[in-house]
């Protein structure tokens, strides 16, 4: 056979022998594998290429040492082969015409190993994906609660914690937690529809999806409860609801790990927002018992927890309108009097005593029960708030002002309600004299005409705010003067209250003296409100003359009325009768009949 021609092209060679021997195949040497044969280790001897070491004559002395070294190498070789035959055979599959699909010739051990370990996690079982339970609405999850059946819960519930009734009332909320349990939180956006849904919409969230018959179930029940138990589970509740908005609010912050926590949590909270708005509902004084405690406590403090709160309100005013006033006047009316109450903070309280005041028996169920166990629904400082609030100064007006004048009339009657001439009475008008005095001086002219008509109502309700009158005319001279001057402007209609009885009109009588005596000392003095002091001696003078013109249809009146005070105080020997007797003698200038009475029923 001839000689093969190599012939290089493009970084091959090719070989090109005799046309019938090869039939026209070339052969391809690849150059890389030829690379190593090249004549940096070798040498040219008569044309040919010998391997270093080999005699010019074609005799190798270092034959049989490769020879050797080369079957150790394809023995080793073979052992290795032997080892990765099964990996071998599993990459043969995917090979055609000699290539390797995505592997190259010369792979490297790293590169093996890797491989190795693909194929390794492709041979793992996948894991089974969880299946997703299917999303239950809050009214599907509700109608498959069997009244029967809760029930039969509670009963079992009551007989085994007999005597904590704290524990009692967790395993009813448990109930409903897994009862309402597939309700996601997709379905019952708690947080988001607080934020932005009306009072009239949340305020039947969520028992407008509750049945009937459980819900039946569920108050007969709870209205066995004790009080306090009932209380310490409004805080409770309220308790979770608070981590559950702490959760959301951190989800935010957070993005989507925090999210899934809310996921988790708010699930449960469908059932704690039933289980509270049942309670609260049938028994609003739970509510009561825990006011001061939410109006003290900083946790349960802050824009962010108000919606939560006005809800509750909201509940309770459900079961007592009476309820739901005391709450909002004792626990809200004073955070819309702090000057860093937000617009948003202000209308949702106002929604709430809008929607209490909007019940057609507010009126009548309100002012009758002005007081409630003792405890008045707006107590005077809660009153002179809603006052300044009702009437700010032109300047300082707001789009919330006309709300608040809307509602003000019934709530100054239900502020005012109460028994006439009570001890207690007596003590709440003294509180309200002493606030409207004050708002009387202020410099607004609008606030100013409201107190000063709420001051005179104090008097006429109870003269003996008069003397207390008496202690403040100095601090209050300007507020002073301007009841004093409404006093004579409105005297018909105010005079037979103020001159109902003897009493009422001495007392207001020698108020008048002492008012003038302080009024003459000061103008005497020189003092610098000496212009002020001028102005109130005046309607002192009209006032005390008014009173006398009408003493003398009451003298005879008066006169009995000493002699039967004369003979109480005798017959019981009560230095605080006599005191009295005396008191009323004065006022009424009775002197030349006092001692001849005393004498006549001592004797």
């Amino acid at each position: 056979m001839d000689p093969i021609e190599s012939v290089d092209y493009d970084g091959f060679q090719i070989s090109n022998g005799n046309s019938h021997a090869d039939h026209g195949w070339k052969k391809v040497v690849y150059p890389k594998r030829n690379r190593k044969q090249k004549p940096s280790d070798q040498t040219l001897t008569n044309g040919k290429t010998v391997p270093n070491g080999t005699a010019a004559n074609g005799d190798n002395v270092f034959r049989s040492l490769e020879e050797q070294a080369e079957d150790r190498r394809k023995r080793i070789l073979a052992a290795k082969m032997a080892v990765t035959d099964e990996e071998d055979e599993s990459r043969s599959k995917h090979r055609s015409n000699g290539y390797d699909e995505g592997y190259g010739f010369d792979d490297s051990d790293d590169e093996i190993a890797a491989k190795k370990e693909a194929e390794e996690s492709l041979k793992k079982p996948k894991p089974k994906k969880k299946e997703k339970k299917p999303k239950v609405s809050l009214p599907e999850a509700a109608a498959q609660i069997d009244p029967s059946n809760l029930e039969a819960f509670l009963l079992e519930a009551s007989e085994s914690y007999a005597s904590q009734p704290e524990i009692q009332l967790m395993r009813f909320a448990d109930y409903f937690g897994r009862a309402l349990s597939g309700v996601s939180s997709v379905l019952f956006p708690w947080v988001k529809m607080f934020k932005e849904s009306p009072l009239s919409k949340l305020i039947d969230v969520p028992l407008s999806h509750i049945p009937e018959p459980v819900y039946k179930t569920s108050v007969d029940w709870i209205n066995q409860r004790p009080i306090e138990a009932l209380g310490g589970f409004v805080l409770w509740a309220f308790d979770c609801i608070l981590t559950d908005l702490a959760a959301h609010q951190g989800g935010a912050k957070t993005g989507k790990k925090g999210a899934q926590q809310q996921h988790t949590s708010s699930k449960s909270q469908v059932a704690i927002f039933v289980a509270l708005a049942m309670v609260l509902r049938k028994k609003p004084d739970a509510l009561t018992n825990v006011l001061p405690t939410l109006r003290e406590n900083p946790k349960y403090q802050g824009q962010d927890k108000l919606p939560v709160v006005v809800w509750m309100m909201a509940q309770a005013s459900q079961g007592d309108l009476s309820v739901g006033l005391l709450s909002w006047a004792h626990n809200l009316l004073p955070v819309v009097g702090n000057k860093n109450c937000n617009p948003q903070s202000r209308d949702l309280i106002l929604q709430l005593v809008e929607k209490i005041l909007s019940n057609p028996k507010a009126k009548t169920i309100l002012v009758s029960g002005a007081v409630r166990k003792g405890e008045r629904l707006i107590p005077p400082p809660s009153f002179e708030i809603l006052v300044r609030l009702t009437f700010p100064a032109s300047s300082a007006r707001v789009k919330a002002t006309e709300r608040f004048e809307a509602v003000y009339p019934l709530l100054k009657e239900v502020a005012l309600a109460g028994a006439p001439g009570s001890k207690a009475m007596k003590q709440v008008t003294q509180q309200i004299f002493t606030f409207a005095l004050g708002l009387a001086g202020e410099g607004n002219p609008v606030l100013a005409k409201e107190a000063t008509s709420i001051a005179i109502w104090a008097v006429t309700q109870n003269v003996d705010c008069c003397k207390h009158w008496n202690n403040l005319y100095k601090e209050n001279l300007e507020a002073s003067v301007a009841v004093l001057k409404r006093l004579v402007e409105e005297w018909k209609e105010h005079s037979l209250k103020l001159s109902s009885s003897p009493s009422n009109a001495a007392t207001l009588n020698l108020t008048m003296k002492s008012f003038r005596l302080k009024n003459e000392e000061a103008i005497t003095e020189g003092r610098g409100n000496g212009s002020l002091y001028k102005e109130a001696d005046k309607s002192c003078k009209v006032i005390s003359g008014k009173l006398s013109r009408g003493s003398g249809c009451l003298k005879g009146t008066a006169i009995t009325l000493v002699v039967l005070a004369a003979a109480a105080a005798v017959l019981s020997s009560n230095p605080e009768a006599t005191s009295e007797l005396k008191n009323l003698v004065d006022s009424l200038e009775l002197h030349q009949y006092y001692n001849p009475i005393i004498t006549a029923l001592k004797n």
